[in-house]
């Protein structure tokens, strides 16, 4: 294969200077390269090959009309994953905010359906339903934290030392 030339190796330098990047420095898709993206996969669909789309969209890169038709497919099935995740997000927090109002309120202690009263007359007040609660609120955002991906990567700790054992040897034959 060839050696690029230098105009080549500039040309390539300045295109990737040109993109966007994000705060981690890490090329951010534009909407123009999601427009032009999708009908690399609208050509593919027609029938055209990389090679076709890539003379049209990429400027003859074939493997970046590969990857712009890769990246349609992959945006497809984003939008109904995010519509999805946005309800199931809403119906999560409706719960949240239900176990947080049960959380607030007083609850009587009943015993054999009558209000058990305390020596001093006053109801007895049952901490249970609270309890069930704060075991729900924890739970729900449990389920939001892993949804929204915020719940902080798990390490695993391993220590302790590996022995081996040498089976039908003596110890001290071997010092």
């Amino acid at each position: 294969m060839p050696e690029p030339t230098d105009e080549a190796r500039e040309a390539a330098r300045t295109r990737a200077q040109s993109q966007p990047r994000d705060g981690n420095n890490r090329f951010v898709r534009t909407p123009e390269r999601a427009r032009r993206d999708a009908r690399a996969a609208e050509l593919r669909g027609q029938g055209k090959t990389f090679r076709q789309i890539a003379d049209e969209l990429y400027n003859g890169n074939r493997p970046e009309a590969y990857r712009g038709v890769q990246h349609a497919f992959a945006d497809i099935a984003r939008e109904p994953v995010e519509s999805l995740a946005k309800s199931l997000l809403a119906q999560l927090e409706e719960l949240t905010l239900a176990a947080l109002e049960i959380l607030e309120r007083d609850h009587l202690a009943y015993s054999h359906g009558e209000v058990v009263i305390g020596p001093d007359g006053t109801p007895v007040l049952d901490d249970g339903p609270k309890l069930a609660a704060i075991r729900e609120a924890r739970q729900l955002n449990e389920s939001i934290r892993k949804l929204t991906g915020t719940d902080a990567e798990k390490k695993i700790n391993v220590s302790g030392g590996v022995r081996y054992e040498i089976v039908g040897v003596d110890p001290e034959a071997l010092k």
